[in-house]
Order: C-alpha cells, then structure tokens, then sequence
C-alpha cells in the first residue's frame, strides 16, 4: 500500500513520517485491494487543548474508503490511535466482506465494487469579521454517487467516521441521505416524487 504523508502548517520530523508510512502501511493486510493511504497531520493553535495534534488517516482502494479523525498530545500517539482506530474499522469492512462473499444470510446483495471516490478536494482559510461573521463555506467534495441500498450506506458512513452518508438509494433510484441520530440510530431522508 503506498503511503503519502502530508502536513498543514506544522512539521512532521522524519521520525513520525517514518513511523506513520511503516505502521499505517501494514493496514493493507486486513482487505485486499487497499491501494492508497493518506496521513494528514495538522495541529490546533488553541493554547487551551491539550491535544493539539490532529492525524487524518484515509484509507482508499477497491471501492473501499475507511477514513479517521484522531487528536493527541504528539504525532507518535496520534499515529497510534488512528492505527486501533482504523484496525477495528477494517476489521469490520473485513467480517462484512467475508459474510456477503461466503453466503452469509445477513448479506446483502453484492455490490458493483464502486462507492464514493472523491474527486476534488478544495480547502480555503476561513476569514472571520469581527463585527459580523457569517457562515462561509470554506471546503467543498465533489465525488462520483453510486446506487446502494439505506444499509450499504450506513455501513459506509459508519467506516469513513462521517455523520451522514449522501447516496443514490438503488430501491428508487432517487437521491438519498443516512445519518447518525442523537439516540445512536440511524436516519434515512429520501428524495420525495
């Protein structure tokens, strides 16, 4: 698996970024196909968090994607949680797999392979007025929607570590969005006719 290492206002000693390609890179056994991984690293400027170093892992190949967000004290234990982290999100993505390719009677239809892959990817700085803010949009995703069912989706939003998942539902061929509720269920909207 190739592993890219990339930073955002921070420094990443050659150590860390050592350490992150060798261990993040052993991720690919758990399912075939894993191609890509990028780690991010960033830090928080908030002189009141204690964990002021951010890892952003994300994990893509085979029409999978498995992504984590972790904070910690420094970038080595950041690696580190993000490498339980993701090991039980594979894990999951593993067992999931195996049920639907041995028979299972849980499984689900056997998908096309495809998912969302994203496409463009642009970040600007937000700028805050200090007489009046308003929202900005300050990232935008555009990413190929392929049709899957409500419990596809939900199992995909819940291994990229999203709080909703937008989709194609392949029930009606219309727009769709699930999402994490506050009592720990999952919602689906659904485009109306």
């Amino acid at each position: 698996m190739q592993v890219i290492v990339s930073r955002r206002h921070t420094d990443v000693p050659e150590a860390l970024r050592v350490m992150a390609e060798e261990k993040i890179g052993r991720l690919g056994r758990f399912v075939d196909g894993l191609d890509t991984a990028e780690v991010h690293f960033w830090e928080h400027k908030n002189p009141r968090i204690a964990d002021k170093e951010v890892c952003e892992v994300t994990i893509e190949g085979h029409g999978h994607h498995v992504r984590c967000k972790v904070q910690a004290a420094d970038g080595f234990q950041a690696v580190d949680k993000a490498y339980e982290k993701l090991e039980h999100q594979l894990h999951k993505l593993k067992t999931k797999l195996n049920r639907r390719n041995h028979g299972h009677p849980k499984a689900h239809k056997k998908s096309d392979g495809l998912g969302a892959v994203a496409v463009v990817v642009e970040e600007q700085p937000a700028e805050v007025d200090a007489e009046e803010h308003i929202p900005q949009i300050v990232k935008s995703k555009r990413f190929a929607i392929h049709p899957m069912s409500a419990d596809e989706a939900a199992e995909r939003m819940e291994l990229m570590g999203h709080g909703f998942f937008f989709f194609t539902n392949i029930e009606t061929s219309r727009a769709a969005v699930v999402y994490k509720r506050e009592d720990g269920n999952v919602g689906l909207i659904d485009e109306a006719d």
